[in-house]
């Protein structure tokens, strides 16, 4: 870990990739307050808690802020242990997104822990998750005292749309793809690989009931204005047709697409050069698949 000093004096060398079960001493002696304000992905003037302060903390791939406000909340130890358990988790799926996809961010990616009121008050409705989302470039985090699975698979998944923005930021992917494979990466980092039965089931009714979505619809850029029935099926849609083409044609072309979306800047001709077939195919084979 790198401790840098906020008021523009020499940094101050820490340590780098230590073992986890030294996380916490290292974690310890690097507390700095910064003003909430420090980057375009922080708190606004209006939001940032009763003293407008974060504590900072930085790790080999991840720079965290954390609103100070938490430790009147939680206890000192508890938000420290908690923010120490996030990088942890987020630098466990930092290993996991270059392996599986090969998405490799040129820079640390801010992370925002805010005191629970402060983050309900900000993002409400605004993320599909209520314990986190990814907005302006960032991770933003509701505070807590201890890490969950359920927030763990959520970092897994915001991690994803953190990384494609970091490696190719000029590039506006349909909401398939990025939905699909923060979905897909989710899962596998549970060991997920397939979908269940029930997944399947879901998808088989709405081909044959004619609910099935167009392919105009999952390639928009988000899927924030269908209703939450619709906006279900978006994103279970788009799960399935990332995990046909795991399933159909190995996991690595996962890894082989994100590359080559991020070379040409054009989705349709990255799945073209990678499997041989454009998005509507991609659709009509998972259709096929499951009904």
């Amino acid at each position: 870990m790198t401790r840098v000093r906020c008021d523009g004096s020499k940094p101050v060398i820490g340590w780098r990739a230590r073992p986890a079960n030294r996380w916490a001493k290292a974690m310890g002696t690097t507390l700095v307050v910064v003003a909430a304000m420090l980057a375009a992905g922080g708190a606004s003037a209006a939001d940032r808690g009763a003293d407008g302060r974060f504590e900072k903390r930085t790790s080999s791939h991840f720079v965290l802020y954390q609103d100070v406000d938490i430790d009147e909340v939680g206890g000192l130890r508890g938000s420290r242990r908690f923010e120490q358990q996030v990088l942890e988790e987020l630098e466990l799926a930092y290993d996991r997104l270059d392996r599986f996809l090969g998405l490799r961010p040129p820079r640390r990616i801010e992370v925002w822990v805010y005191d629970p009121a402060v983050f309900d008050r900000r993002f409400s409705g605004q993320f599909r998750f209520a314990a986190a989302g990814f907005f302006n470039g960032a991770i933003h985090i509701r505070g807590a005292t201890r890490m969950t699975v359920g927030l763990g698979r959520v970092l897994h998944h915001e991690l994803v749309h953190a990384a494609f923005q970091a490696v190719a930021p000029s590039v506006v992917l349909p909401a398939w793809l990025n939905e699909g494979v923060a979905e897909w990466f989710e899962a596998r980092a549970l060991s997920k690989r397939q979908l269940s039965v029930g997944e399947r089931g879901v998808l088989a009714e709405a081909s044959r009931s004619g609910a099935w979505l167009p392919i105009a619809t999952l390639s928009e850029r988000s899927f924030a204005g269908l209703a939450p029935r619709a906006a279900s099926l978006a994103y279970l849609q788009s799960y399935g047709m990332v995990e046909y083409l795991s399933r159909r044609f190995g996991e690595r072309t996962l890894r082989e697409l994100s590359a080559a979306v991020v070379r040409s800047r054009d989705v349709e001709r990255a799945l073209r050069r990678t499997v041989r077939m454009g998005v509507v195919g991609v659709d009509a084979g998972l259709r096929a698949d499951v009904s």
